[in-house]
């Protein structure tokens, strides 16, 4: 079957990247052909609108006197950020067979037999309709008019147990909704979103895509590209960096004589110089798991990657991300404890190793997302 995945468009996301490669991984290993819809991110601007933006530059910034950011070009914003995703673009090109769109409508490929929308925070609007330029209701599939076209949604994520969309916008993605063959989604709280907004109470809960996959399979990535050791045995992999959580890090480090180690770079800082925003290769993020002690973060996949390599951690909390992701997949596990909302939240207890039982679980829940996969793809 020709499968096409639609999820939020890949940059400099580490999470982001490695569900959309396990999701094709596994429906691939099933005997499919996939592709990954990924959004055109090159800037298109005709000359005439380009001058007129360098007016108003000028004028904010001379005549206004504001402080305004150095005037670029369409074409040397495109060069600056192909230069800051320079890594993630060779792991895509090696190992995602996407296919570039500008437009949901009109660009997406005709002979597809199958969509499967998900994983990541697909169904959250501010995310969906920022990042592909579209309306929330494409995120249910409105481009595709061929009603033999098998739908489904894998471990969608709304991000958030608030709702987000307005009551029109909610009236027509229930009724998309309803044309999908099957549903899943990665949060208790999805399905509860999903029954008391979208009709649909027959919505399953299923493990985010990276969790079908083994460590061996993310193991063979790193050993692939003969990616060195980590420069320390504590990896900090925070987006939202600030004093208090580096000040958690530094007691970390001395309590148990660790050595920390940045997993990432600062690609959304703006202020930095570009060269200093290069994120680095999806294959050292993974080597950080395997050499890490422990984990210092406030991102959703790196609890996740935690767990899959059998390493304790502490999460902080990032609610303007998305906070409930944090607490459904933590409760899965029996490792809610681990996540704290300020960092004098923080106990030495939580140094410790995580117990065995929780690693038991995941074969269960394993087990389950791939009989709901593999269901909703045969029926």
């Amino acid at each position: 079957m020709k499968i096409g995945i639609l999820t939020l468009p890949l940059h400099t996301n580490y999470g982001g990247i490695l569900q959309a490669y396990a999701l094709q991984t596994i429906l691939e290993r099933m005997g499919h052909e996939v592709i990954v819809l990924n959004r055109d991110r090159n800037v298109y601007s005709p000359k005439h609108q380009q001058i007129l933006s360098y007016i108003l530059y000028l004028i904010k910034k001379y005549c206004l006197g504001r402080k305004v950011s150095p005037f670029k070009s369409a074409k040397r914003k495109n060069i600056e950020r192909e230069e800051r995703e320079q890594y993630m673009s060779v792991f895509l090109n090696k190992y995602i067979h996407t296919y570039k769109i500008r437009n949901l409508v009109k660009d997406v490929p005709k002979n597809l037999e199958a969509f499967v929308v998900g994983s990541d925070q697909v169904w959250r609007h501010k995310y969906f309709t920022r990042l592909f330029k579209s309306r929330i209701e494409n995120a249910y599939l409105k481009f595709c008019k061929d009603e033999n076209v098998k739908r489904i949604s894998y471990a969608a994520s709304f991000g958030t147990e608030e709702w987000e969309y307005t009551e029109d916008e909610t009236k027509e993605c229930a009724r998309l909704l309803g044309l999908f063959d099957a549903v899943s989604v990665r949060e208790k709280s999805g399905v509860i979103l999903c029954s008391e907004k979208l009709a649909r109470n027959d919505a399953k809960r299923v493990l985010d895509p990276t969790m079908l996959l083994s460590q061996k399979d993310y193991i063979k990535i790193v050993d692939n590209a003969e990616m060195p050791k980590s420069s320390g045995n504590l990896m900090c992999y925070v987006l939202d960096d600030n004093t208090n959580i580096q000040a958690l890090i530094n007691r970390i480090a001395i309590e148990k004589n660790w050595i920390p180690f940045i997993a990432n770079s600062k690609v959304n800082d703006k202020k930095l110089p570009n060269k200093e925003r290069i994120q680095p290769p999806v294959e050292r993020w993974l080597r950080g798991f395997m050499d890490a002690e422990f984990v210092v973060t406030d991102s959703f996949h790196a609890c996740v990657f935690s767990i899959l390599f059998h390493k304790p951690f502490i999460v902080i909390g990032n609610k303007n991300r998305g906070y409930s992701r944090f607490e459904s997949l933590l409760k899965l596990f029996g490792l809610e404890k681990r996540l704290i909302e300020d960092v004098s939240q923080f106990e030495l207890s939580m140094l410790n190793p995580i117990s065995d039982d929780a690693y038991k679980k995941l074969d269960d829940y394993r087990k389950n997302s791939m009989d709901f996969l593999n269901k909703a793809l045969t029926d």
